[in-house]
């Protein structure tokens, strides 16, 4: 596959960041350190979105530190609003680099980005996705959030007809097949990957889904059952957003 030309990196890694003082300076340092043996000229754009802390701060620290480095540069973008979609959507859309991968602070699993990189540039799939639901997955999260998980993606499966296993996490993309795919989107908050992975779905994207293991690195920053009135409005907005306008 043909990389960009100039300066520009080959691979963009767009983490969202949501009040992860506690845990930003030491996932990015370590994910640098276990990205350095692949070779990659890749960036990583950190997607912040209304934090009360300090991690503008500290992701401000992170891009000085790492601006100029020839690969593994940092950004940060800021939303000033608590806006997962709204913030993943915009990394996405600043991101430079051929192939995309939309991360999670908590996980950053650099073996996931391995395989998912060699399966977009064997050009067997244009959309990876790494299921903590799929056959071989290993979930380590709480039981209940697992049941969530289940719960949410079968309701996705009887509503808008998904056919896979899993729509939030880890995934990555060759980012001219998808681009259109992530701008028509309409929902944002919790549900805009779900909605960007449906409709590539829907559009006939090639997808592969890889089994991942899940070990978050800290407890969920909001509340599982705080989450649930929001996310079923979310999951109207999306029914009518797929179904009703297309």
């Amino acid at each position: 596959m043909a990389h960009n030309n100039g300066g520009d990196p080959h691979i963009s890694i767009v983490i969202p960041v949501y009040n992860e003082e506690a845990i930003l300076h030491a996932a990015i340092v370590d994910l640098r350190e276990r990205l350095a043996p692949m070779g990659w000229k890749y960036e990583i754009i950190l997607a912040e979105n209304g934090s009360k802390d300090r991690t503008v701060e500290i992701g401000q620290e992170l891009a000085t530190k790492y601006g100029n480095a020839e690969s593994g540069q940092v950004k940060i973008i800021s939303m000033g609003e608590p806006n997962y979609g709204k913030a993943m959507k915009q990394g996405i859309l600043l991101a430079r680099g051929d192939l995309v991968i939309c991360d999670e602070i908590d996980l950053c699993d650099a073996d996931f980005h391995r395989r998912a990189v060699e399966i977009l540039e064997t050009g067997e799939a244009d959309l990876v996705i790494g299921s903590k639901l799929a056959e071989g997955a290993e979930d380590d999260r709480p039981v209940i959030r697992h049941a969530a998980s289940i719960a949410y993606s079968t309701m996705l499966r009887l509503l808008l007809g998904f056919r896979g296993t899993d729509t939030h996490g880890l995934k990555a993309f060759r980012r001219d097949a998808l681009l259109d795919v992530v701008r028509a989107c309409l929902v944002d908050k919790d549900v805009f990957a779900s909605e960007f992975v449906i409709r590539a779905d829907r559009g006939g994207v090639r997808t592969k889904e890889v089994p991942v293991r899940v070990i978050e690195k800290r407890p969920p920053s909001i509340n599982l059952f705080k989450r649930v009135p929001n996310v079923l409005k979310s999951v109207a907005k999306l029914t009518y957003a797929i179904r009703i306008r297309g």
